[in-house]
């Protein structure tokens, strides 16, 4: 597969050659994690799955044994009811046909990740899938280590070999990439009243602001 090149305008993301995969948000994943506040990771991998329905993103849920580490967490799931997550042995996500296989078939080269640990389950799918010729991006705030040396570390080491660190708030940015397309914009207020944590706050502020009556001369 040919690489996508990392500047000027393709080097953004694009929703139609984009492919999201979310990786073992888990409650034993959950439980050690000390590189962010639980509910912060939570809350923006949330988003991030929910802005994949605006805009059309095919999404692959992974976990890895789950019947000893638990069910993807119920946020992430209620929004792909239809969709089973792939259940993995494989510590590396990229090393199981059963998502890689997906993956090929869509075509798309923009590989954007997001999972706990980002120094285990999150770095090795993404420096192979690197080297198999895919554009690769990790939402690092929608993934989470047991410190912050560890995740500290991790994204360093991807940085090194040429992978992309990207906020879930960008991804979604790039993929709007114009207020005018007005299809995708009407459905992003709520997502950010929701998720979007000071962000939303001032956008429901701009709104008010922009709804009041003007005051009398």
């Amino acid at each position: 597969m040919e690489k996508a090149p990392k500047i000027g305008l393709q080097g953004l993301l694009r929703p139609e050659d984009s492919i999201v995969v979310l990786i073992d948000h888990q409650p034993f994943q959950v439980a050690n994690l000390h590189s962010h506040e639980p509910t912060m990771i939570i809350n923006n991998t949330v988003g991030l799955a929910k802005a994949t329905k605006v805009f059309n993103v095919p999404t692959i849920l992974t976990t890895v044994t789950e019947e000893r580490g638990g069910l993807i967490i119920k946020g992430i799931q209620d929004i792909f009811p239809e969709q089973k997550p792939i259940n993995r042995t494989f510590i590396n996500t990229w090393e199981d046909p059963a998502v890689t296989d997906i993956v090929k078939e869509s075509g798309r080269k923009q590989l954007i990740l997001a999972g706990l640990w980002t120094e285990v389950c999150v770095a090795m799918p993404a420096i192979q899938a690197l080297g198999e010729g895919y554009d690769v991006f990790v939402v690092t705030d929608a993934c989470g280590s047991v410190s912050v040396e560890a995740h500290d570390m991790a994204v360093r080491r991807m940085v090194q070999v040429g992978i992309v660190p990207i906020n879930w708030l960008a991804v979604v940015s790039e993929w709007q990439r114009d207020w005018a397309r007005l299809d995708t914009a009407s459905q992003l207020g709520p997502l950010l009243f929701e998720h979007g944590g000071g962000s939303g706050v001032a956008l429901a502020w701009e709104l008010q602001l922009l709804a009041a009556t003007p005051p009398q001369q």
